[in-house]
């Protein structure tokens, strides 16, 4: 079985703490896969935030998941705080990804927990249609 395989890159553009809460585990006493997908949303939603931005309002335009993909590494436990790290990948005229690395400390050193990539897409909620990336959002990604 081929397995997905991530390679985050170097132009990080943000780093969030996200503290694992009890509803993120499930019955298997560690952090579901379900609840790294929200880890993921609350990172990119705090990115956006710092700048007074949201996914609904991005200069009158918003933000649709049009991909996932997650590499997962090691399990996370109730208590561990998350850092994501989050990187810029390709950027189109309408859309852009982004790539997260989350880490947490065990035993005074680092640990890779998962790998993940979103393809977002800029969408125009009123029109119904795709948009190109406003030059804000565009501003934004660009830095490195």
């Amino acid at each position: 079985m081929a397995r997905v395989k991530i390679v985050i890159p170097d132009n990080k553009i943000g780093s969030f703490a996200i503290p694992v809460r009890i509803t993120d585990i499930n019955y298997g006493n560690h952090v579901g896969n379900d609840s790294f997908v929200s880890i993921l949303h609350e990172a990119r939603v705090k990115w956006l935030n710092q700048y007074n931005l949201t996914e609904l309002n991005i200069d009158g335009v918003g933000l649709i998941m049009s991909d996932l993909e997650i590499e997962f590494k090691k399990e996370s436990f109730y208590g561990d705080i998350i850092e994501v790290q989050l990187s810029v990948g390709e950027i189109s005229r309408v859309g852009f990804e982004l790539y997260y690395q989350l880490n947490t400390k065990r035993n005074e050193g680092s640990v890779i927990l998962a790998i993940a990539k979103t393809g977002m897409v800029c969408y125009n909620y009123l029109n119904k249609k795709m948009s190109a990336i406003p030059d804000v959002l565009k501003n934004l990604l660009a830095q490195k």
